[in-house]
């Protein structure tokens, strides 16, 4: 597998333990956390401990969240990537999902964009899935609108967790 993605203004690599400083950025800040429940993380040994539950998922599974860096600074500025899902979701189970979160600062410049575009790629050409999968919370306008933008179209609305989510499909055209 591989352990980088370039695009044109981003590196896609996997998280390693310096990302918890970034990690704890994006994931203590309530705005954040508005479609995501609305729990961010108080200290940065969460951001740690889920560091460390992502670096599990490449072990497991090959694949997970992989931190987005941006190239012109070298500054961590979210996490985006493919996560074999095997909860049941939606009537959905062991099934790719593509996801993406951004440290505020970030948000609006295109970068959930730029790295689901190339995550799409990976997952298809790469992975050889069959389908990638997205879901959101249905007042997530922002999110959804990323999904549109990577190729992703709606199925369905559903509940999840006590709250109305939309879920997004896209099959691999290669196949």
């Amino acid at each position: 597998m591989k352990s980088c993605i370039e695009t044109e203004r981003l590196i896609l690599r996997e998280m390693i333990p310096s990302d918890d400083a970034g990690m704890f950025e994006l994931d203590s800040n309530l705005e954040v956390h508005r479609f995501l429940g609305q729990k961010p993380v108080q200290h940065i040994a969460e951001s740690r401990l889920m560091i460390q539950n992502l670096r599990k998922q490449y072990a497991d599974n090959g694949i997970g969240r992989w931190a987005v860096i941006l190239k012109e600074t070298n500054e961590f500025i979210g996490w985006s990537g493919i996560k074999l899902i095997t909860d049941s979701i939606n009537n959905h189970q062991n099934f790719y999902e593509i996801g993406y979160r951004f440290i505020q600062k970030h948000w609006g410049k295109g970068y959930a964009t730029e790295a689901g575009l190339a995550f799409v790629d990976f997952a298809f050409n790469e992975i050889k899935a069959d389908a990638l999968y997205a879901y959101a919370d249905s007042s997530n306008v922002d999110s959804r609108h990323i999904l549109e933008k990577i190729g992703m179209r709606y199925v369905n609305s559903f509940e999840y967790e006590g709250e109305e989510h939309v879920w997004y499909g896209l099959k691999n055209p290669n196949l």
